[in-house]
């Protein structure tokens, strides 16, 4: 198969690394990056590819930082005609191709969640940083084999893109935050209250545990969730309800949890599709001051609101209050970050121990609704159901294909592999 636009000869095989029990190449140190561009490659070419990625990755390279070589998807009609649209060199239907032949130094993992896992792990063993979308893989289980290929000193890291952490405005609340400012975060709310109907979950991968993971916990509200606890800190127990109201699928369609952190703090969490006035929400009810965070898919520093106590003067308000310039939430922005952090040789945000705590706590919320009891930080290990399966194997939760409890995903079909991905 050319690595061209001009490709003509389909592989006789797909892709090895679409596959979750496919091989996957010899591991090979990260490429020093000297200051020169940062190579980087995109692969699946739906939606969220064509609206975040790629922009973000164009803007960088018109900065002099990046430049995007090569797209990857299994379906080559779509990846002649999305890198033609969009600029891009090289053209691949085989992953591990791509990885031998265009050496990255940044892969963009823009695929359904059930393929991350070893997309993933394929990249960071031929050096490339990793830049994945939530969710980072379908298990605690998955993200440990992830992070045990991770570089040991320095990089390759694999990255989870939780846009909604950057920005001018979460910046300042949580640097307002930690230095306790407003003085203790006692309370908290955290709302993704969506609206999907019968036709999105018409896409054959959505609403089932092997090729989506989870259902709203999950695939939506996993982004006010990381938000949460990246402003407020570790939790350190969950008590949870889910629910399949509406939608015929295997997974919820909507749960709600309370949440303990270990700063003594509460919460409310509340995760909805079947909520027709859409909204995503943070408030966090501090000593001397509420701030509030009301937005949809994305935040600016207008979408931050701080209402001080009775009796706090003006001029801590007005400091609390200032902002700075406007740097909105985006995947340019976790983009710009993350490229400092290659540049510099440092772990990430978002990667490694920052990147699973959301994870773990999704985790814990589906054990806690199956189970009908209090589930608490680090409990979920190996030899937990949960740890290999957010079902668990719960009666009622369970797909019927499951053999056992916590068993093994079966392998996707090769058609899900390039379903677009949004939320």
């Amino acid at each position: 198969m050319s690595t061209s636009h001009n490709a003509t000869n389909p592989p006789t095989s797909p892709n090895p690394n679409l596959n979750p029990n496919a091989n996957v190449n010899a591991s090979r140190p990260a490429a020093p990056l000297d200051g020169r561009r940062i190579k980087a490659a995109v692969i699946g070419t739906g939606a969220i590819a064509r609206g975040s990625h790629v922009p973000a990755l164009a803007q960088l390279a018109e900065e002099g930082e990046t430049e995007i070589v090569a797209a990857v998807d299994i379906v080559e009609d779509a990846v002649q005609e999305f890198c033609a649209q969009t600029g891009i060199p090289h053209a691949y239907t085989d992953l591990d191709r791509m990885l031998e032949e265009q050496r990255p130094d940044l892969v963009a993992i823009c695929t359904p969640p059930t393929l991350h896992r070893d997309q993933t792990v394929a990249a960071l063993r031929a050096g490339a940083w990793v830049w994945c979308e939530k969710p980072p893989v379908l298990t605690i289980a998955d993200f440990d084999a992830v992070e045990a290929e991770e570089g040991k000193d320095g990089g390759p890291y694999a990255a989870i893109v939780f846009q909604h952490r950057f920005g001018s405005g979460a910046r300042h609340v949580k640097r307002l935050i930690a230095e306790e400012a407003m003085g203790r975060p006692l309370v908290a709310h955290c709302q993704t209250t969506w609206y999907r109907n019968a036709d999105y979950y018409a896409v054959p991968w959505r609403g089932r545990w092997e090729t989506e993971g989870g259902g709203p916990a999950m695939g939506h509200g996993i982004h006010q969730m990381d938000l949460l606890l990246d402003l407020m800190g570790p939790w350190s127990e969950v008590r949870a309800m889910a629910g399949r109201l509406v939608h015929d699928v295997e997974t919820e369609d909507v749960s709600t949890a309370l949440v303990r952190f270990e700063s003594g703090a509460l919460a409310t969490v509340v995760n909805s599709v079947l909520s027709p006035d859409e909204v995503s929400r943070i408030r966090i009810d501090c000593e001397r001051a509420t701030v509030e965070l009301t937005h949809l898919y994305g935040h600016s520093n207008a979408d931050w609101r701080i209402t001080p106590a009775p009796d706090v003067p003006e001029d801590d308000v007005a400091t609390w209050r200032d902002f700075g310039t406007d740097v909105p939430s985006s995947h340019l922005a976790q983009l710009r970050d993350l490229v400092a952090s290659m540049r510099a040789g440092e772990r990430p945000r978002s990667s490694g121990n920052d990147g699973r705590t959301s994870l773990e706590l999704i985790s814990a919320l589906y054990k806690s609704a199956f189970t009908d009891t209090t589930v608490r930080a680090g409990e979920i290990g190996p030899g937990d159901p949960y740890y290999t399966a957010l079902h668990g194997g719960a009666p009622g939760w369970a797909p019927a294909s499951s053999s056992s409890a916590g068993s093994e995903s079966a392998s996707p079909s090769e058609s899900a592999a390039h379903q677009e991905v949004s939320a």
